[in-house]
């Protein structure tokens, strides 16, 4: 593959076709191709061992991997394929296999489900979606099971507008002139959110936001947290109010925290603005929980994009924002590290 591809990672199971779709899309929509990826069951892995020490020509070089053909007729019967599609099969625990393809291939983004086939089905996120995306060497997209669905306003008893990973067009029904709603989500619909923590956030997480909404044709919404000082009176669960860049030379009714933020969001974006000149791009400064303003953003946001902390040490360690935005999300999340030794987390 000559640009660098998407990879999803399958098992076959519901939740991993989900995350296979998403990232056929995403191929489609990068114009590059797909890797699809999964790890042998420990049955074939031992078959494979077997045969490789015993050198026993009398043995089949084909061993049973259901989970490889199943997932290639699912994806032959797709509308639409990306221009290059290739199949890998591993070897070796899930997690340490898809570090090893994911440094080899070094690829867009790697795409996986946010459970597999094992685990306890109550979990919001399984060991393994966590463990690759701490410590892979690229953006990891974990897309969330169906049941964290949030539900249309257009359907009975919905409460959002718009589904995960949907259209490139903005505006939910319930939105204001102001592109706020009573739950602070609408103003998300088909864009791309970028959390952002504009002194420490490394440049590669703002450079996949605005590609990916590049890609997608649609706008990034930037998110940003400032902390309020106690007071005798506290505003809960407001929603949060979109500002285009033009409405920034005004510092209207912001507390002064806000206006800071917003300005310190403009600087840091300048760059990006100039590279990707045809990307709209929306500002949002909210007061305390960041993660919980892209939690709700989740709901009928296309991607939330955030940082990870920690990027150079193999371990279990990531920011608390990414954290939790990884286990409550309602739609796609990418986890994106500094992809150069020179970034600072």
């Amino acid at each position: 593959m000559s640009n660098p591809p998407v990879i999803a990672a399958v098992d076959g199971s519901d939740h991993s076709l989900r995350a296979l779709e998403w990232a056929r899309t995403a191929a489609l929509s990068r114009g590059t191709g797909l890797l699809v990826a999964h790890v042998l069951p420990d049955v074939s892995q031992l078959y494979a061992g077997r045969r490789s020490s015993l050198h026993d020509p009398n043995e089949p070089e084909r061993f049973a991997d259901p989970v490889g053909d199943y997932v290639r007729g699912v994806l032959e019967a797709a509308p639409e394929l990306p221009r290059e599609v290739r199949y890998e099969a591993l070897e070796g625990s899930v997690p340490e296999a898809l570090r090893v393809i994911a440094a080899e291939a070094a690829p867009t983004m790697l795409v996986m489900g946010s459970r597999g086939r094992g685990g306890f089905a109550t979990l919001l996120l399984g060991s393994n979606s966590r463990a690759v995306a701490t410590t892979a060497t690229c953006p990891v997209v974990v897309v969330p099971h169906a049941d964290r669905d949030a539900p249309r306003a257009d359907a009975p008893g919905g409460a959002h507008g718009g589904a995960p990973g949907g259209g490139a067009h903005g505006g939910a029904p319930g939105t204001d002139p102001h592109g706020t709603d009573p739950h602070g989500a609408g103003a998300s619909a088909g864009r791309v959110v970028l959390g952002l923590h504009a002194a420490e956030t490394p440049e590669d997480v703002l450079l996949f936001a605005f590609a990916e909404a590049a890609a997608r044709g649609t706008t990034v919404q930037v998110v940003s947290a400032y902390a309020v000082p106690p007071g005798p009176t506290l505003i809960v669960d407001s929603p949060f109010q979109v500002i285009p860049p033009e409405a920034l030379a005004d510092d209207g009714d912001a507390v002064p925290a806000e206006r800071e933020m917003l300005r310190s969001q403009t600087q840091r974006l300048a760059p990006l603005r100039t590279r990707y000149p045809d990307v709209p791009v929306e500002q949002a400064a909210v007061p305390g929980d960041a993660a919980g303003r892209l939690v709700d953003a989740s709901r009928t946001a296309a991607l939330v994009v955030v940082g990870r902390h920690h990027p150079r040490r193999r371990s279990l360690l990531m920011g608390s924002v990414a954290n939790a935005v990884l286990q409550h999300a309602h739609g796609p999340v990418a986890v994106v590290p500094a992809l150069h030794p020179d970034e600072d987390a």
